[in-house]
């Protein structure tokens, strides 16, 4: 009997000490609340007042400088090389003598042709004449015309073919390295020289499919090359007619005249294109953006609470970021300690800026 009173005694006694531990935990909150604890602070942001402002969309890309023409020189005929007439390096004129292959056998050849031309030509007179006073019949006279056909069209031939021992430079440009030598032998496959036009110069590159509406033949573009600080324009000459479907952009070219050529062929150059402006744009710095799987979002600022708000965007530069959706002028939006926001939370606003 006396045990299980001592066991009685000793399970009240715990569920006693237990209540008042529960008790004495449930009121500490309310206490560091009270006292002005974590309970109680609230998120320290600066806050950005959103207004109107002209806007132009730029994008921003990079390409490749092209030559206006590039051909590298190769022989039509095989032969040996004799006689180069160029420098490496140097400027060549369309239409200049570059490079000779042997063409002795085909120069008999057509001194041989040019010869039976006269003698059927001769022989053609005379049958003509003797046709009109009929002392000879029409099919004679055929004969005859055929054969000086025949050999005109010989002649004609041989010197399309003799005209490809001489190669030819087949536009204003500048001429690079050799690759044959007098004396070598040369066949279709033989590269010769590269002739490059470097005035002007094509700039090539690609923008975003969805802007294929807004560029237009005409627009200009500012590019720096790699290496080099200084900004140039050209003028946009040609554009794809249709999106690559694999990359969803469209390609596009701009001349540039070159004329000092300080702008080298394969350069790798930035590009930066402006597009229609927009006179009452809504910018938000880039830092109030905060990605997710849906889209974008911002925190509003209501009555001190962080008020949460998906918004659609457009174009971005380096500080700020176009809202198309979601933000309307006078709105307030967090822009620094907005990773530490929480939907509904007190704010602390540091300071206020205003867009310009």
């Amino acid at each position: 009997m006396n045990k299980t009173l001592k066991t009685i005694l000793i399970l009240v006694a715990v569920a006693a000490v237990g209540y008042f531990a529960y008790k004495q935990f449930a009121a500490e909150p309310v206490k560091m609340a009270d006292a002005g604890g974590p309970m109680a602070q609230k998120v320290a942001v600066d806050v950005y007042v959103v207004s109107p402002t002209a806007y132009q969309n730029r994008i921003v890309s990079t390409g490749t400088v092209l030559p206006n023409e590039d051909v590298e020189l190769r022989s039509e005929i095989s032969g040996r090389v004799t006689g180069i007439n160029f420098e490496e390096g140097s400027r060549v004129r369309k239409g200049q003598l570059l490079l000779t292959v042997n063409a002795a056998e085909m120069q008999a050849q057509l001194q041989k042709l040019q010869s039976n031309q006269k003698l059927y030509r001769d022989m053609e007179e005379r049958q003509r004449t003797l046709l009109e006073k009929e002392y000879i019949s029409r099919q004679e006279y055929d004969q005859v015309s055929n054969q000086l056909a025949t050999a005109t069209a010989d002649i004609q031939a041989l010197k399309a073919t003799l005209a490809k021992a001489y190669i030819r430079a087949p536009f204003d440009g500048v001429i690079g390295l050799r690759q044959v030598s007098e004396g070598s032998y040369v066949t279709a496959t033989t590269p010769i020289a590269r002739i490059v036009d470097v005035s002007p110069v094509k700039i090539d590159f690609a923008i975003p499919g969805r802007y294929s509406q807004m560029v237009k033949e005409g627009d200009m573009i500012t590019f720096t090359a790699e290496g080099s600080p200084q900004e140039h324009q050209a003028r946009i000459y040609a554009i794809q007619p249709n999106i690559d479907p694999a990359t969803r952009t469209l390609q596009v070219r701009a001349l540039f005249d070159n004329k000092n050529e300080e702008v080298k062929p394969g350069a790798f150059v930035r590009i930066s294109l402006g597009l229609k402006e927009v006179e009452e744009a809504i910018l938000i710095p880039t830092e109030s953006i905060i990605p997710e799987a849906e889209g974008h979002k911002v925190f509003l600022v209501k009555d001190e609470k962080a008020v949460p708000k998906m918004v659609k965007i457009g174009q971005r530069s380096e500080k700020l970021i176009q809202i198309l959706e979601g933000i309307e002028p006078g709105d307030t939006i967090i822009q620094s300690g907005v990773l530490q926001a929480r939907p509904g939370a007190d704010l602390s606003i540091r300071n206020v800026k205003t867009g310009e």
